[in-house]
């Protein structure tokens, strides 16, 4: 137990003394604070987003491709700022389109 023990020190031991280390260095676009886009939250029906927002600038044909249980209807409304996408009358998940 005491050679093992002496052996992982003695290797373990150079790189602790190695000196500095070079990483790489990822760079990020800065992300500049907007103002918040209000978009449909998710569960709200298709009427209550027409009410709240409007009528869409255009809306997608529905994608299915047999109706059955794993593969509901699938709707996308698309407005100046932002897309929203139903599972057959419910929001799923709204996008702010990139400017």
């Amino acid at each position: 137990m005491n050679r093992t023990r002496s052996m992982l020190l003695s290797l373990a031991l150079p790189l602790l003394l190695a000196g500095p280390v070079a990483a790489d260095e990822l760079l990020v676009d800065s992300i500049q604070s907007a103002p918040a886009i209000q978009t449909p939250r998710a569960g709200l029906d298709m009427a209550s987003v027409r009410q709240q927002f409007g009528n869409p600038v255009a809306e997608q044909p529905t994608v299915s491709v047999d109706g059955g249980p794993f593969q509901p209807p699938i709707t996308r409304w698309d407005y100046n700022a932002f897309s929203v996408f139903f599972e057959r009358d419910r929001v799923v998940h709204s996008v702010v389109h990139r400017q």
